[in-house]
């Protein structure tokens, strides 16, 4: 395919389920399996840059949860929802066999988490190293999606994310909102956006439920292949060529080796593992 240039809009219909009600949310927190829920609280300096805290439920049933994410700063995500919530996942899989049709992309790799966010959230400045498809179902967010150029998404810092020695999130400028496109995001509608664009996330007052959809084709797969030997190469005191200016069959190459590294585990995983530094209880709720 083409990739997109500027984010896209669909509409849907799974808001409309009864899957993401809070009886329906509460039963299923109850279930969710807790090796697949993350609990994240962001904070923010005067400059927008970031610092992340991680932690657990505690002992707290599902309403209790969900009553602790409406009352708090949290992003909670229940990963792997594909295999472990199949009941929205039968409506979310049509509306994205939809949407790839329409972008032309045919995927060789899909998968979902499922994200409930309190109301006053917001997610920093990142990239995912996947094709995207958020699909929104409560409250409202705004997006900022930024270009994908060097001053905004350094190669580097590409590199780094996709061989897992830092996160996704990446150095902010108040600046970079001037090449922003903004998108605010209803219930009922799914936004995509270029590949690798840089974007945020702030709800807008209510608490929140979206499922963000990741997504791999061949391309993408090669793609990540080759920034993920780049950095090796990188590591290793070689400067490796723009990635614009390498040809398909270069990065097929850079693929290849991609897998040789990881084989033989030359780059060593750094984030596989975070602290756990707090436990969301009803008594926690207000201070995480």
């Amino acid at each position: 395919m083409t990739w997109l240039s500027q984010p896209k809009l669909y509409d849907h219909q799974i808001h409309q389920s009864g899957l993401v009600e809070d009886d329906a949310l509460s039963a299923l927190l109850d279930r969710y399996p807790a090796e697949l829920l993350d609990i994240n609280a962001y904070s923010y300096d005067a400059e927008g840059q970031v610092s992340l805290a991680t932690g657990e439920r505690g002992r707290a049933d599902g309403a209790t949860l969900l009553e602790a994410i409406k009352g708090g700063r949290v992003w909670v995500n229940l990963r792997d929802a594909h295999e472990a919530h199949p009941d929205l996942w039968r409506h979310i899989q049509p509306a994205f066999e939809a949407i790839a049709q329409d972008l032309g992309v045919r995927p060789i790799k899909v998968t979902g988490q499922l994200i409930l966010s309190s109301p006053q959230t917001k997610v920093p400045y990142h990239f995912d190293a996947a094709g995207v498809v958020l699909f929104h179902m409560r409250g409202t967010k705004r997006l900022w999606v930024y270009p994908t150029d060097e001053a905004h998404l350094p190669q580097p810092s590409v590199e780094n994310v996709i061989m897992r020695v830092q996160a996704e999130e990446l150095p902010y400028r108040l600046a970079y909102d001037d090449n922003a496109r903004i998108v605010e995001l209803q219930p009922g509608q799914a936004l995509t956006w270029p590949l690798y664009a840089p974007h945020r996330v702030e709800n807008q007052g209510v608490f929140n439920v979206s499922l963000s959809l990741d997504f791999q084709t061949w391309e993408t797969r090669l793609l990540r292949g080759a920034h993920f030997a780049n950095g090796a190469l990188r590591r290793w005191g070689v400067k490796p060529a723009a990635m614009d200016a390498t040809p398909a069959f270069a990065r097929a190459a850079l693929w290849a080796a991609s897998l040789a590294i990881k084989k033989a585990n030359l780059v060593p995983n750094l984030i596989k593992d975070y602290e756990r530094s707090f436990a969301l209880t009803e008594s926690e709720r207000s201070a995480a």
